[in-house]
């Protein structure tokens, strides 16, 4: 990994030495996907970085909508986060406990929401686990503080814009999920849901970008992933993936590589392959 930047990529080293400021506030963005027998506010309970907040991306979103952990109101955001002490001044920092798979999307959500002092941790709860770092099952001591909250709508896209984008060619538009999703040769995790993709829309599958022990690829490895997929950086993007999450992984390669005219499918594939009125594309791109 490159040096760290409190924006975008903090190391576990980073963290370590931050830990205890008194601005530094932590989250735990923990989320499986349906399926995985996992419960994730339960391995938080059981044990999280010291001082962490539980980030529940269920909860924290759009509970009108039929579909997965929308964005959620402004209003709901800046009361849950209120609620969990994390307000104007704080640097945050998220992880998951999978390495590097949801923390990214609650990255991106603060970024929607128009907080820039927001990083994830590189390589998350596994490789802080490995490094022999501490771990403490208690609750955080809460206090309140208010969150200014400036909704940055060019980071989001609707199946509106995203249909236009794919009929025009104005964007490219980039799925996360794995090939074989991608191409239509298995069942998505969510059922109901119809097999394959955006037509037009190209795959960088999110595990392409990191390396083996769960952090990011540095920027040769991200840009190389990119191009291998024939995604022109030049070019501004749309990100998908089943439900908005690991769309997120890709907006952090791009933001670490500089790339700043990106934007994220909210409703992703559990909306589009939904409808049997979308176009899709299935087999080789």
């Amino acid at each position: 990994m490159a040096s760290d930047d409190p924006r975008v990529l903090v190391s576990t080293d980073w963290l370590a030495q931050h830990l205890k400021d008194p601005d530094i506030r932590v989250l735990d963005a923990s989320y499986f996907l349906p399926g995985v027998d996992r419960d994730a506010r339960a391995e938080y309970e059981a044990a999280h970085i010291p001082g962490a907040r539980f980030f529940d991306i269920d909860e924290i979103s759009d509970l009108r909508s039929d579909l997965p952990h929308m964005v959620p109101p402004v209003e709901k955001f800046m009361s849950r986060m209120r609620a969990m002490g994390v307000g104007d001044g704080h640097q945050v920092v998220v992880y998951d406990s999978q390495g590097l798979f949801s923390a990214a999307r609650v990255w991106w959500l603060f970024k929607l929401m128009g907080q820039n002092d927001v990083a994830v941790l590189d390589g998350g709860l596994p490789k802080w686990q490995s490094e022999g770092r501490p771990l403490e099952d208690m609750p955080p001591v809460i206090r309140d503080r208010h969150m200014t909250v400036r909704r940055q709508n060019h980071l989001v896209k609707d199946v509106t814009q995203v249909s236009a984008a794919a009929k025009l060619g104005d964007y490219h538009i980039v799925d996360a999920r794995s090939p074989e999703r991608f191409r239509g040769e298995v069942d998505e995790p969510r059922p109901g849901l119809r097999r394959g993709r955006i037509p037009g829309s190209k795959n960088v599958p999110f595990t392409e970008l990191l390396l083996a022990d769960g952090t990011l690829k540095g920027p040769a490895g991200l840009k190389l992933a990119f191009d291998a997929a024939g995604v022109d950086l030049k070019k501004p993007v749309i990100t998908t993936c089943g439900s908005g999450a690991t769309a997120a992984i890709l907006c952090l390669a791009m933001e670490r590589l500089g790339k700043s005219d990106y934007s994220l499918y909210d409703g992703s594939w559990a909306e589009w392959g939904m409808f049997p009125t979308l176009p899709v594309a299935t087999g080789e791109a």
